[in-house]
């Protein structure tokens, strides 16, 4: 069997990067990895000399970068995201946790329910519930029972709001918060966070407004909150 030429193994580049641009389970992913995948096709059908598929990935293209640019905009936006407190008992929160549990215990498989005195937020995008976070205080620390959103806003941008600049918890006088890495992908998402390890859980402080309220240090130091 002959080797694949190189313009050959072009083509079958771009046609693998669409595919896996469809099995994104988030949109941002999904456009960007796309685009990468029609700009090969661009270039493979510029190799063959065939127009309609150069003309159907540079459509493909513009598109893209279209709803990217509009994405990335919205983002930049005050309150694309909100941290709103919720009651244990709300009507919404249930029915959000129903619907979305089994993905939750995917990251978080020791998370069973949510209890009366637990301290609950959810994530609202364009004022959308999108997101979970429960926690248990102790003072000033919080250890964080559940911390989810759904796939399609799983870029940190909530987390950073939540922990971060917003000063959701830091205006309840919560000063660090925990969390247990039960799962690989949830041990990468709290290292994103700024959780460090100590003592078998992650750690970190909760930022103010105007920024961190301590030094984040390393992850030989002291440990900054438990999710």
């Amino acid at each position: 069997m002959d080797a694949f030429s190189p313009v050959e193994l072009v083509g079958y580049l771009a046609s693998a990067l669409i595919v896996l641009s469809l099995v994104m389970a988030s949109v941002l992913r999904l456009r960007i990895i796309n685009l990468v995948g029609a700009t090969v096709f661009t270039v493979y059908g510029v190799l063959i000399g065939s127009w309609p598929v150069i003309v159907a990935n540079a459509a493909i293209i513009a598109i893209n970068v279209y709803y990217l640019a509009n994405m990335l905009r919205s983002r930049a936006r005050q309150g694309y995201f909100e941290v709103v407190a919720v009651p244990t008992d709300s009507p919404i929160l249930h029915r959000f946790v129903t619907q979305h549990v089994d993905d939750m215990r995917r990251f978080q498989p020791s998370f069973t329910a949510i209890e009366h005195h637990h301290l609950v937020w959810m994530i609202l995008h364009d004022a959308v519930p999108v997101g979970v976070v429960v926690g248990e205080r102790h003072g000033d620390h919080v250890v964080l029972h559940l911390d989810y959103v759904i796939a399609e806003h799983r870029d940190f941008t909530a987390g950073e709001l939540l922990f971060g600049h917003s000063g959701t918890l830091h205006y309840l006088g919560i000063e660090r918060v925990s969390s247990l890495a039960e799962t690989d992908a949830h041990r990468r998402y709290l290292e994103k966070m700024g959780f460090r390890r100590a003592n078998g859980h992650w750690e970190r402080t909760v930022d103010g407004p105007d920024g961190p309220s301590r030094s984040a240090g390393s992850p030989g130091e002291r440990p900054r909150g438990d999710h």
